[in-house]
């Protein structure tokens, strides 16, 4: 993120963006980019209106109606006129997401932007991507350990595992992979996995724990399982049905090196 933003300088290696290749006096293509990366700061003394103001003037772009319709987007209409030093916690949250979009991005390029957020404010921020890209079209890339949350907005998903990148996929594509099972909380693993073994009734299980085990075969109910496993003196803690999540998808890729099996 910071190499297409020119923060950094490439060590090797070609950039593309927009289809252009970026060069080292390449800046014009940063007027169709928006970006939140780290801690983005802004005058403290100086009013949320004030700021965004600034960024129209040395972004180039004049049209300082548009600032009403950018804080009612993210929901700062009321905050505009007090110093941003007065801002509370969620304000300051949501003010680096108006001015990244202030200019009608084409492209918004967003490092982490649910860190720190609580709940609401983690739901605020999914429905304001899904909206600036369904609404109008602007590409969204964002890098996120929160994989349930990149799991409900993203259509394209590219997974990084020690500095490399393993997996460049469709959220449908994954979704494929997303077996349903069955998962069951014993006091005896071993001997659980046994008595599945011997019945025959369901030939694709793996332990997952020292208490879990996954039972992929989606024809045998829970209650047939249930009674198995309980008539012969195995304790069930919990048994439920389940699916396979994009972070079971990150971390089966990340410790296979590249190649991913829902029933291993």
């Amino acid at each position: 993120m910071k190499l297409l933003m020119g923060l950094v300088q490439p060590d090797f290696g070609d950039m593309y963006i927009f289809g252009e290749k970026i060069g080292d006096d390449s800046f014009e293509y940063l007027k169709r980019i928006g970006s939140i990366i780290e801690n983005p700061y802004f005058y403290e003394k100086m009013t949320g209106r004030q700021n965004l103001e600034m960024h129209c003037d040395y972004m180039g772009y004049h049209n300082y109606e548009r600032i009403a319709g950018v804080l009612d987007l993210v929901d700062l209409q009321d905050a505009e006129g007090k110093a941003v030093s007065h801002y509370s916690l969620g304000i300051k949250q949501r003010q680096p997401i108006a001015r990244s979009v202030l200019t009608k991005p084409e492209l918004l390029i967003l490092d982490e932007p649910i860190n720190a957020l609580d709940p609401k404010g983690i739901r605020e921020m999914r429905l304001l991507l899904q909206k600036l890209n369904q609404d109008y079209g602007t590409s969204v890339f964002i890098s996120s350990h929160i994989l349930s949350e990149v799991e409900q907005i993203a259509e394209q998903i590219g997974i990084i595992s020690d500095g490399k990148l393993r997996k460049e996929i469709s959220i449908n594509e994954i979704h494929e992979y997303q077996a349903e099972y069955l998962e069951l909380s014993v006091d005896d693993v071993s001997r659980a996995a046994r008595i599945l073994e011997q019945s025959g009734k369901c030939p694709h299980f793996t332990v997952v724990s020292d208490t879990v085990i996954r039972i992929y075969d989606t024809d045998i109910s829970g209650k047939e399982i249930s009674a198995l496993i309980v008539k012969n003196g195995v304790g069930l803690e919990s048994i439920g049905r389940k699916q396979n999540s994009l972070e079971d998808y990150f971390f089966h890729l990340a410790e296979e090196g590249g190649s991913y099996d829902p029933f291993v």
